[in-house]
């Protein structure tokens, strides 16, 4: 493997191709990166906004040797949603940035011990039924959107269409889709059902005729409710985890060792200060995006700098107040039958997660981290009260690591 990952210089391709080549890197990540605010209510003009400035940042950390774009990580949809509705959304973004300073922790110690202990202490058997978590805590929300619970202009039979719809575009472009079509499910099965909602007539386009074509984004200021953040915090365990595995798919594609050049406590301290960018306007966490790569491993575009293109073009749009308000639009059932997809999606990356271990779950210790973790995740467990409340996917994440740590390892681990 190639060890030398000096940033590729940007006068190497004309600027015309590198300028197109970034744009469509942004339009392969813009389904996903928008989803996530319009999934949570947070606003999508300041989700491009921060995406744009947390790749800047991870690309000042990395000395823009990463060809990878940052935006919107899904891994936080149900936690954010689930502390929107307790504690509101500054509460929540002041939990963000917790997280994002977590990210900046591990990375501290990724430097100064590298990563056995972190492999130690989040196993599979702990991060695996985590990740399940998070896609199905909230699991309830997407059905009750696509059936049409949360919109009160559009009845069952209509939400079922529109839900269905969009579902199945999604997934005949995931599973049929060839080369660039391929990259965007999420972009068509959106598209597809605004587009039947339009001809339907359900969409409600007053946002659209009052925003003005140019406008700020609408940023919002973090706030700190001890309860948010620790409900937050240990949510940040399994992206951070995942996050070595995408150094290392978009090192198998350009053929070189990111983990050793910028090194990986580069890379995770690029995320989370990127995370915690994200909190201070009021958008949701980055992480790195697996379509991009797919979109890089497709039209060879390993030079970093398009990605830096791609950032300084995602600010640009945000500042459009006319696209924020066509995201708004989108009608309910179209997200949440979208939503029913990526939720059980990101659970099978969990159960994927725990299959690739190879380890046996029946075992006694393996069964009752497992178990408990989902049980105490899913289940609505709570512990503590007030401010110090723990739940959902934070509580799994701690009683997994509690247990893990505590237990007797079998002779097989």
């Amino acid at each position: 493997m190639i060890d030398n990952t000096a940033a590729a210089p940007a006068s190497a391709e004309s600027p015309l191709r590198t300028l197109i080549v970034g744009a469509q890197m942004l339009f392969v990540a813009f389904g996903s990166l928008v989803l996530v605010p319009l999934l949570t209510g947070l606003d999508p003009n300041v989700a491009l906004f921060t995406a744009g400035i947390g790749t800047l940042i991870f690309h000042g950390v990395t000395r823009v040797s990463v060809p990878v774009f940052l935006a919107s990580s899904f891994a936080f949809i149900a936690p954010i949603q689930g502390s929107v509705s307790s504690f509101g959304i500054p509460a929540t973004l002041g939990g963000l940035l917790a997280a994002g300073l977590v990210y900046v922790l591990i990375s501290q110690l990724v430097r100064l011990k590298g990563t056995a202990w972190l492999h130690y202490l989040l196993p599979p058997v702990v991060v695996g039924p985590v990740i399940m978590v998070i896609g199905l805590a909230l699991a309830p929300v997407a059905v009750d959107m696509a059936t049409g619970g949360t919109s009160e202009a559009i009845g069952y039979g209509r939400a079922m269409l529109l839900s269905m719809a969009s579902l199945l575009v999604t997934l005949v472009l995931a599973v049929f889709g060839r080369g660039m079509i391929r990259l965007i499910p999420i972009l068509g099965g959106i598209a597809t059902g605004y587009a039947l909602a339009a001809l339907m007539g359900v969409v409600d386009y007053t946002p659209i005729r009052e925003a003005a074509w140019l406008a700020l984004p609408e940023f919002v200021a973090p706030s700190f409710h001890w309860a948010a953040v620790l409900f937050m915090i240990p949510v940040a365990i399994a992206p951070a985890v995942e996050h070595i595995g995408d150094m290392v798919a978009i090192g198998s594609v350009t053929r070189r060792n990111y983990l050793d050049k910028p090194g990986l406590h580069r890379t995770l301290l690029g995320d989370g200060l990127a995370t915690t960018a994200a909190s201070l306007f009021g958008g949701p966490p980055n992480t790195t995006y697996s379509e991009v790569t797919g979109a890089v491993t497709l039209t060879r575009a390993f030079n970093p700098w398009v990605m830096v293109i791609t950032a300084v073009i995602a600010i640009a749009l945000s500042f459009l107040g006319k696209l924020g308000a066509v995201l708004q639009t989108i009608p309910g059932p179209v997200m949440g039958g979208i939503m029913t997809l990526l939720f059980g999606s990101i659970a099978v990356v969990g159960m994927n997660t725990l299959v690739r271990a190879g380890k046996p779950l029946t075992a006694p210790r393996n069964l009752v981290v497992v178990s408990l973790i989902l049980v105490f995740g899913i289940g609505g467990m709570q512990v503590g009260g007030g401010q110090f409340t723990l739940q959902g996917v934070g509580l799994a994440a701690v009683v997994g690591i509690v247990l893990n740590a505590i237990l007797p390892r079998a002779d097989e681990d």
